[in-house]
């Protein structure tokens, strides 16, 4: 599954609707609101959690996932150590990432990319992205219905 940064990940783009959504990977395994009356799709196969901001008319704007199979830049993410996949994002001019720790686990969030790399034991787990936010403190939308 590739990331497409600034954009979302595989065939999923940010600003797209459930039925969007629902039409490439069928049901989710999971559907449910949290407690911002967002609505949440889980795919199990996937290992991927997507929200749909309720006050942004349910549009697809943050996704979770963990699946081995994430592809940035042409590498795996998943069960990599940190230092190394940083390291590729360097080249790539992926430099500032602000650094939060609690229990085991870090997080390594880039705002410019809206990415959070999540490692426990210096190795990545999960990965985040957000819909990017553009200069009029607006979503910036990349699905065009």
């Amino acid at each position: 599954m590739k990331i497409n940064l600034k954009n979302g990940i595989d065939k999923l783009i940010f600003g797209m609707k459930q039925k969007d959504v629902t039409a490439i990977y069928g049901k989710p395994d999971r559907n449910y609101k949290d407690e911002d009356d967002n609505v949440i799709y889980a795919y199990n196969k996937l290992k991927i959690r997507l929200t749909f901001y309720q006050e942004e008319d349910l549009k697809l704007g943050y996704m979770v996932a963990s699946s081995p199979d994430l592809d940035l830049f042409g590498s795996k993410v998943i069960g990599r150590k940190i230092a190394d996949v940083k390291k590729e994002l360097t080249a790539k001019g992926i430099t500032k990432f602000t650094q939060e720790e609690f229990d085991t686990f870090e997080n390594y969030f880039n705002e410019e990319n809206w990415i959070i790399l999540q490692t426990e034991f210096e190795e990545i787990v999960k990965f985040e992205i957000g819909a990017i936010i553009n200069q009029k403190d607006e979503f910036d939308w990349k699905f065009k219905s």
